[in-house]
């Protein structure tokens, strides 16, 4: 059985992380696995680019901003994502065509990878992990409640628009004759939320869903000592530790840093001390009334497996949110987690057994929970829950087998 794992990036941010999981959790189980991407990072021999020479992979690098001019139209538009997929000539579809796989398994796609159009073009059958809206969407990532997808997108609320023949709309039209064109193709909802979204959106509705998982390597993240690891960070030994990071985490709205910073500012437990990767320290920084640590971008699995370990609690204030890599990678390292009871946040995160579930968007519910959690009587047995919980769900051993099971029977079909 021979894959191939298409994403924008191997190894730059969460979904191309998730899908380079699952193509090493496959070549682990023995599959003859591949991965296809736009933008290499790693010297990884078994992922492969469509950069193959210095002028590709100039002008890869500016294909996302090419596919971004007409939504830089909408000035009104919010800072939610907004793909429009309209950017041609990318020899994409040849190249999987001349890999000729058994499966193509799409994951994140955008920055002007591929064209939508040109996905009927595929001769195999297709496999699509849901990382976040877009796929059933007019464009946007997130669609911040519009709920258009469901019927047809237009007056699209991240672009900012008043108009029902938007770019939204467009978009929309232009992925319903395209996937109506494709016989063979399974969605693959991450988490439950967005399997059940993806299952009722009028794009996808009429396709096979299953709801599987990104996998986790367990060896790799698992717990850390605790004191070794606050060493490592130099942070301090006699207080309470709290984690928050995300890509853009204090710059992307969608992260909940607002919410996040109102909640910390009502505490009445000050006896501890907030660490934040993902952002270097603002100009202008937030006092909460204790030290924030800002760590920065962190790169290697090593660091975010140690940062893990140091901390006591994981907050995830998202808005909206599919199924977080943070979440999973916390629990993974026996670090209790806080998050609005949203998205996919309740497979991992079960209400006062391996974390606490706010209710959304409270604030002052998501500062009772931070207290609950770093106060709890029964820590230890949250810590230990919270291991388990991946380990029975999420492993990487028993998700590819999941993945190596549904790929069988599309190809018996």
């Amino acid at each position: 059985m021979k894959i191939l794992i298409v994403n924008t990036y191997d190894i730059k941010g969460g979904a191309a992380r998730a899908a380079y999981r699952l193509h090493k959790a496959l070549l682990a189980q023995n599959i003859d696995s591949q991965m296809l991407v736009q933008n290499k990072s790693s010297d990884d021999f078994t992922v492969l680019t469509t950069s193959s020479t210095k002028v590709q992979k100039n002008l890869n690098k500016l294909r996302p901003f090419i596919d971004n001019i007409p939504v830089k139209l909408y000035k009104e538009r919010t800072k939610t994502l907004f793909s429009s997929a309209w950017l041609g000539f990318s020899d994409i579809v040849d190249l999987i065509n001349e890999i000729d796989p058994d499966i193509v398994h799409l994951n994140w796609i955008n920055e002007g990878m591929v064209k939508i159009e040109d996905l009927k073009c595929i001769k195999v059958p297709i496999v699509w992990s849901l990382h976040d809206m877009w796929p059933f969407t007019g464009g946007c990532h997130y669609d911040e409640g519009c709920g258009g997808y469901e019927k047809e997108c237009g007056n699209c609320k991240v672009l900012g628009s008043n108009k029902n023949n938007d770019l939204s709309r467009k978009i929309f039209n232009r992925k319903q004759k395209t996937f109506s064109q494709i016989d063979n193709m399974t969605i693959v909802g991450l988490s439950k939320w967005l399997h059940t979204y993806a299952q009722r959106s009028s794009l996808l509705k009429d396709k096979r869903h299953v709801n599987l998982p990104n996998p986790i390597d367990t060896n790799i993240f698992n717990p850390f000592n605790k004191v070794k690891a606050r060493e490592l960070w130099n942070l301090p030994k006699d207080k309470k530790l709290v984690l928050f990071g995300a890509m853009g985490a204090t710059s992307d709205p969608r992260k909940g840093f607002k919410e996040l910073s109102q909640a910390l500012n009502q505490l009445t437990f000050k006896d501890i001390e907030f660490v934040v990767f993902g952002s270097s320290q603002p100009q202008k920084a937030s006092d909460f009334g204790f030290k924030t640590h800002y760590l920065g971008n962190l790169h290697d699995d090593v660091s975010l497996v140690t940062l893990y370990s140091a901390v006591d609690l994981m907050v995830v204030p998202s808005l909206q949110e599919n199924l977080s890599n943070a979440i999973l990678e916390s629990l993974a390292c026996a670090t209790p987690v806080v998050s609005f009871d949203i998205g996919g946040n309740s497979d991992m995160v079960v209400h006062q057994q391996t974390g606490y579930l706010v209710k959304p968007f409270e604030t002052d519910d998501l500062a009772c929970g931070i207290e609950w959690v770093l106060n709890a009587s029964n820590y230890s047995e949250l810590c230990q829950n919270a291991r388990e919980k991946v380990l029975k769900e999420f492993d990487s051993s028993l998700v590819a087998k999941k993945y190596i099971k549904l790929y069988q029977e599309i190809l018996n079909d």
